[in-house]
Formats: C-alpha cells, structure tokens, sequence
C-alpha cells in the first residue's frame, strides 16, 4: 500500500476541502475531485514535498536544498493528536491529507519556458525519488503539471495536494 497524489486548483481553503475531502471537511460523505467538477490531475506517487519540490527546484534553477518554502497542511487541521492513542473518529485516522503548495511554486511552473521542459524533465528523471517508466513519461508529467499550473494561475487559484493512503 502507498501514497496517491492529486493536484488541483480552488480559489481558496473551504472549496478545497470541500472538493477533495467533502462537505464542510464531512470525509464519510465526500465526492471524488471529478465529481465536483474539480481541474485536477492523479499524479500517483509524485509527492509534493519531495518529488514536486524537486521539480521547481530544477526548474528555477536552484539546488533543492535550497528550497525556501513547502507545502501548508490544510486538513486536517494541525496539531497532530499526540499520545498513544487518538479517536476513532478522527480525521487524523481517515489516511487523507490536504495541502496546499506555495503559489511561488504554481508561478514558477506556469512560467517555465517551453525550451526549458527536456532539460528540466532529464534532470528530474534521474531523481531516486521516482522510478519513471522512461523519460518521455518524466517530460509528459513535467508539462501536465506545467498546465496546471496556468490553469490555476489564469482562474486566480491556488495549487493543492490530496494525499490518500
């Protein structure tokens, strides 16, 4: 069993979570991203912390260590219940997570030349993170996440990150 990611874009908090998790944050009754009508993308194992990171580290042009922002948690909303045991009902327990990543990085995608994305997707197809099947399959995943990001940059949105278990 792994982590499964969706990235899509809302305008701000509640219409994400209302879209990626359900209803006012209502996990039990929560619709899928396509049945909200959601722009989102199922990027599989791409994590946004490390592997996305990764990618606007390559695309500016900065080592990755160098990255001077992350993605925020939104839901369920922090702290993290800390002891031995946590309630069942609890959203911490629902294997859901949702983030959203900086808007330095949706710009920084969105405004990646054309010319840019075969350098860009080589370097991120050597990352020990990620086995890509190929290098094509790295460059298509560098231009889907491009393209979202002008989505969501052109309807004034912001990027997140659903993360399932």
């Amino acid at each position: 069993m792994g982590m499964l990611y969706d990235y899509f874009h809302a305008t701000d908090h509640t219409t994400a979570v209302n879209q990626a998790i359900g209803p006012d944050g209502d996990w039990l009754h929560g619709t899928s991203l396509e049945e909200t009508g959601a722009d989102w993308i199922d990027a599989k194992g791409l994590d946004p912390n490390v592997v996305l990171a990764q990618l606007v580290a390559y695309a500016e042009g900065v080592p990755f260590t160098d990255q001077q922002d992350a993605p925020e948690l939104i839901w369920p909303e922090p702290p993290y219940p800390q002891g031995e045991s946590t309630d069942p009902e609890s959203p911490w327990n629902t294997g859901l997570i949702l983030q959203r990543l900086p808007d330095r990085w949706r710009d920084v995608l969105a405004t990646l030349p054309e010319d840019a994305v075969p350098m860009v997707a080589a370097q991120w197809y050597e990352i020990e993170e990620v086995d890509f099947a190929d290098y094509l399959v790295a460059r298509n995943a560098v231009a889907t996440f491009m393209a979202l990001a002008c989505r969501a940059r052109m309807a004034g949105a912001h990027l997140y990150c659903r993360c399932s278990l």
